[in-house]
């Protein structure tokens, strides 16, 4: 009988899933359920979860109930089930009454092998009765981790599982998760009544991913060059907002990204065409919320970036997981800004207490991962309980680029005293509060302004941020351990007992430091041209004043000092490049662009330089809705100041605005306007004196024509001298 299973196992095995053999613990875990006992896994994503329980459902008679939380999810796993003879079915929400019976009526006659279940679904009382009439094989439950209030992802129906299995018979569970805490390993274990079932725990590490954080700056232009690096890969971009995944998928099309989108708020067909288009490479990107990748099985995927910043450590290496599932290399981008967590902190605000308390304490992780100059992996390990002893991985930034390191015996000492003296009842917040000597109403309450670790590390570093990040080296460094029941409470470890016994020199890292801006605004920004090619830039202007001389026009009116700067830090070679020119517009780069372009590709290729197709970022967006409110109503010669009431702009910002319009390559007829405020004979004047000056400078212009005229009515016959001459 064993060996004719094992037969059974290895034809299912090659012939269901094209494997000839099994990968990590999958033999043993699979055997561990055929005896009918009760199963525990925790296994990274990729790492072939599904097929822990698809397997044994096959080669056994009955049916399995798996347990899935998301609809999606199911159509994927029970589409491949059935693309290979398997017989798979789901039950959930989606089906009307007759397909539901049908799944019933043929799940009792036991022609069902894997039957998929909504935890929502499972808990009515009709499918509770159907349940019983059918023979189950046993109880998988897959993504296990909403069960508890700690995972990233809870779900309260996940509670009433243990209750709904009870009350069909004594039927063998499997409990299956990507990403468990030593507290949510606990919490399962607890709620699913499994506390005496097998563990079987795979490494979290994944050696072929390179994990990076960058700062959330300038992130359009880090995105672009990034995903161009990336040429022809597969690669996930997770945003939190369904607007934020519209507008980058919309963005990386117009720079010529092959990109979809999704998320919930699409029709399901175009959600489901999309994933099937990215599945089957008819794009490269897929933009979307987080919960797109649960399930998909893309081997390929080289490249995840979060937009965004998670919500949790766990979300984010569920995630980061979908890249490699094929063992190549491939990378994990995340760009970070404190704002990100600060806008995250009031989603919650509705949530109840506990439920609140819990996703501060998942973001204050997530912070801390993104700022912490200790090695990444050994991060993500260790928040997994699991120890990462090789010191340098060389596939993170902070490994690879480390940042300076500081003697810190001294500040373990601290640390580990202000543990000790508080009888280990303590978090991150009252620890750096006590070390620093600040005398809270907390630390008060307590008497722990009496202790003797109180206000020591004063005077090495007043800064409680320092003390934070001085306690989680002092975590990562295993000094000290958390509580597994309350995981905000420190201990300390045996390792931290014997360094206060015989202290030693240890080094600690800098933290990064990064801005806690946001990203930029959707209009195009100027290019930081402090370091422009002063020899090109020298060329250029030449070009620009035979050109003005041969149109007879003042140089500035061909391109401004600042556009061209600009080109000479960007090396714009096509007319796409050159109409992202700051002030460069359309017309602007038809009527005078092609000698700069020519002048720019010659001495791009005599100097081996990168060209702005590289790093130039087109905007996705159209102008913003004042300038086209502007645009529309200048043309139906509206006043400028009902404009701005209509607006609610003051008159100086309607006139800096049609500045901006102008100088970004849209002609405005202002006449209509300009003649109520000045005669022929004035505008002539100031007509003339744009036509001949050296510069278009307001500054300049005013010292020689403001005795006579505003600085407003200047402005707006430069407009009007632009408008007619630079376009």
């Amino acid at each position: 009988m064993e060996a004719t299973l094992e037969v059974n196992l290895r034809d299912s095995l090659k012939r269901v899933f094209g494997y000839d053999k099994f990968r990590g613990k999958q033999k043993d875990i699979i055997h561990h359920i055929l005896d009918k006992n009760d199963t525990f896994v925790i296994m990274p994503t990729g790492a072939g979860k599904s097929l822990c329980y698809q397997l044994p459902a096959i080669v056994q008679s009955g049916t399995a109930i798996v347990i899935s939380p998301l609809i999606a999810l199911m159509k994927n796993q029970v589409d491949q089930m059935n693309a290979v003879g398997v017989n798979a079915r789901f039950l959930n929400s989606t089906l009307t009454k007759s397909e539901s019976a049908r799944v019933k009526r043929d799940t009792i006659s036991g022609h069902v092998k894997l039957l998929y279940v909504a935890p929502e679904s499972l808990t009515k009382e009709e499918n509770v009765i159907f349940l019983k009439k059918s023979k189950i094989s046993f109880v998988a439950i897959d993504e296990a981790h909403c069960i508890s209030e700690w995972g990233h992802d809870f779900r309260p129906e996940y509670r009433r599982i243990k209750d709904i299995i009870g009350q069909l018979g004594n039927i063998p569970m499997i409990a299956l998760t990507a990403t468990a805490t030593p507290k949510v390993q606990l919490d399962i274990q607890k709620n699913l009544s499994m506390e005496n079932a097998r563990l079987f725990k795979s490494s979290f590490n994944r050696t072929n991913l390179y994990y990076e954080v960058k700062p959330k700056k300038d992130t359009r232009k880090q995105l672009i060059k990034f995903v161009k690096s990336h040429r022809g890969e597969s690669g996930i971009i997770y945003c939190l907002s369904r607007k934020k995944v519209e507008e980058i998928a919309e963005f990386l099309k117009v720079n010529n990204v092959k990109a979809v989108p999704y998320h919930a708020g699409m029709e399901a067909k175009e959600r489901m065409k999309n994933q099937d288009t990215f599945l089957n490479e008819g794009v490269d990107v897929v933009v979307a919320t987080i919960a797109f990748g649960m399930g998909i099985d893309k081997p390929d995927v080289r490249f995840v970036v979060h937009y965004d910043t998670p919500k949790s450590i766990e979300g984010y290496y569920q995630e980061t997981g979908r890249a490699g599932r094929d063992g190549i290399n491939s990378h994990c981008l995340m760009f970070y800004s404190y704002n990100d967590i600060l806008k995250l902190e009031k989603f919650n605000k509705d949530k109840s207490v506990t439920e609140r308390e819990n996703a501060r304490i998942l973001l204050e992780d997530m912070a801390s991962y993104a700022e912490s100059a200790i090695c990444r992996r050994k991060q993500l390990l260790h928040y997994f309980g699991e120890e990462f002893k090789e010191g340098n991985c060389g596939q993170c930034d902070n490994c690879v680029y480390p940042k300076e390191q500081f003697e810190g015996k001294e500040i373990l000492e601290i640390v580990i005293q202000a543990v000790k003296q508080t009888n280990e009842r303590f978090g991150i917040g009252h620890l750096a509060s006590l070390i620093v000597g600040r005398a809270t109403q907390y630390v008060r309450s307590y008497g722990h302004d009496k202790l003797a670790v109180f206000g020591k590390g004063k005077e090495i570093n007043s800064e409680e941020s320092f003390w934070k990040s001085a306690i989680r080296q002092t975590l990562l460094h295993e000094f000290l351990k958390k509580d597994l029941e309350n995981p905000v409470i420190y201990l300390v470890s045996e390792k931290g007992d014997k360094f206060l016994e015989d202290p030693y020199f240890h080094k600690l890292s800098k933290d990064h430091t990064y801005d806690s801006e946001g990203e930029e605004d959707e209009e195009r920004v100027p290019v930081n041209v402090a370091v422009f090619d002063k020899l090109l830039f020298g060329m250029l202007k030449t070009l620009r004043k035979d050109t003005a001389h041969r149109e007879g026009l003042p140089p500035y009116v061909i391109f401004s000092d600042p556009s061209m700067e600009e080109m000479a830090t960007l090396y714009p070679t096509s007319m796409d490049d050159l109409k992202q020119i700051i002030g460069v517009g359309e017309s602007k780069a038809r009527k005078y662009g092609q000698p700069f372009l020519n002048l720019i590709e010659e001495y791009v290729e005599e100097h081996d330089i990168v060209t702005a197709s590289d790093v130039l970022v087109k905007s996705s967006g159209t102008k913003s809705k004042n300038k086209i409110y502007i645009i529309q109503h200048i043309d139906q010669k509206m006043d400028l100041e009902e404009i701005a009431e209509a607006r609610n702009m003051t008159y100086e910002q309607v006139i800096e605005e049609v500045e901006n319009i102008c100088y970004y390559g849209t002609k405005l007829n202002i006449d209509y306007y300009i003649d109520q405020l000045l005669d022929d004979d004035n505008q002539n004047n100031i007509y003339d004196y744009f036509l001949n000056a050296e510069s278009d400078s307001l500054e300049i212009a005013m010292k020689e024509l403001g005795e006579h005229y505003s600085e407003d009515e200047v402005r707006l016959m430069r407009v009007k001298f632009m408008s007619e001459y630079a376009h």
